[in-house]
């Protein structure tokens, strides 16, 4: 089970990374135009504050990685479990402010494995 439970926050931790590039590297190209629904013009207008949201997801993952490799696994637990949690959290409220869609792309994966986490 504990397994199961490192490869659910790797798994959070790489859709992270993934939101990041989106987010950094890609809001104004086709594929982060249709990832989150943007006109090029809109894509174009909001770039700079893509990539400052962009980092924090990026810190997102960090945390999440940090955790899976703490040398002290009571710790590493510990910090997973925070991270996880301020994922659902930006999934609430992405999801109430932007796209209900994020509830299903963030919450719920970041809350299926900190039931993973904390049962194991």
């Amino acid at each position: 089970m504990a397994v199961i439970a490192m490869v659910l926050v790797g798994l959070v931790a790489l859709l992270h990374v993934y939101i990041m590039l989106l987010e950094v590297l890609w809001w104004d190209t086709p594929r982060g135009q249709k990832a989150f629904g943007l006109t090029a013009e809109f894509a174009k207008a909001t770039k700079v504050l893509a990539i400052n949201q962009g980092v924090y997801n990026g810190f997102l993952a960090a945390g999440l990685i940090w955790g899976l490799v703490h040398p002290d696994p009571e710790l590493g637990w510990q910090i997973q479990l925070f991270f996880l949690a301020c994922v659902a959290v930006a999934g609430i409220v992405g999801a109430v402010t932007s796209s209900r869609k994020i509830l299903f792309i963030q919450t719920v994966p970041a809350v299926i494995a900190i039931l993973a986490v904390v049962l194991v």
